[in-house]
């Protein structure tokens, strides 16, 4: 299957999900590293969006950001990564910050959090530090399913699949 080069629709990602499953979607560290915007979401296994859920993250501007940490493979982990989760209302900003890693043929992107932080503008009024971590089965992630240039589409540990768009920030 041919990946699309304009967005996709809900049953080109299923479609996708499926042979990424089948043999991997090959999303590697070059894909992954960037600011990404949320675009759309799609709950379990439907080919139709959460339109409204969509719209409102858009709004508060939902975006995850990956950079690398540190490139060489520990263990059965790949490489490691920063993560930042963050979700914005004019000046104000919410960001979770902490590590992950890629794992697996598909892969999955593990991720944990370790600070919260409240931003002002450019100023941070108020940080705290995750002290509870999940045990390593119990992390969140993302099961990378495809990517072009400009798009990234993943499926949620809860079940939602998101296709997110790189931003130039």
């Amino acid at each position: 299957m041919e990946f699309p080069t304009a967005l996709p629709s809900g049953a080109e990602l299923l479609a996708l999900e499926r042979q990424s499953r089948a043999g991997g979607s090959g999303v590697g560290l070059a894909e992954l590293v960037g600011c990404w915007r949320l675009e759309q979401l799609w709950s379990k296994a439907e080919a139709k969006p959460l339109g409204a859920t969509a719209a409102l993250l858009r709004q508060l501007q939902a975006s995850l950001t990956i950079a690398v940490v540190d490139e060489s493979p520990a263990a059965e982990r790949g490489p490691l990564f920063s993560v930042q989760n963050s979700v914005q209302l004019g000046p104000i900003q919410l960001r979770f910050r902490g590590h992950g890693s890629l794992r697996g043929k598909r892969p999955l992107l593990e991720f944990w959090f370790e600070e919260l932080e409240l931003r002002l503008g450019p100023r941070s009024i108020w940080r705290q530090a995750i002290q509870r971590q999940p045990q390593p089965r119990r992390r969140p992630f993302f099961a990378l399913i495809a990517s072009q240039p400009n798009w990234l589409a993943a499926r949620g540990r809860g079940g939602g699949l998101a296709l997110w768009l790189r931003s130039a920030s």
